[in-house]
Parts: C-alpha cells; structure tokens; sequence
C-alpha cells in the first residue's frame, strides 16, 4: 500500500528517478520526483513501484 512519505518509482519512465509521495486522494497520487519534479499520477493509468531506500545503499 502506497502513504505519504513512500518512496517509488515507474519502471516505464526510469528517467523520473526515485519519487516520494507526497498527497493521495482516491486514484490519484501528486509523487515528488528527483528528475521530473511534482507529478499527479492516475494509478489506475500508471503503476508506481515501491522501493526501500535503505536496499539501495
């Protein structure tokens, strides 16, 4: 289940870079991105992968 706070990624569009969500209302998620800034993503469109920071180090 995606929160606020949670880290993701969207494996379709690897430039994004790492996201964190910000703000969830029903279907859609305002994600912060490193490479692509603030997106409001339609979940029910695009898939967002949760990641674990701490596996990546």
């Amino acid at each position: 289940m995606i929160y606020p706070g949670t880290y993701v990624i969207n494996k379709k569009n690897t430039e994004w870079g790492i996201g964190q969500v910000q703000t969830i209302v029903k279907n859609k998620v305002t994600v912060n991105f490193e490479n692509a800034g603030k997106l409001v993503i339609n979940t029910e469109v695009i898939k967002l992968d949760i990641i674990n920071l701490s596996e990546k180090t």
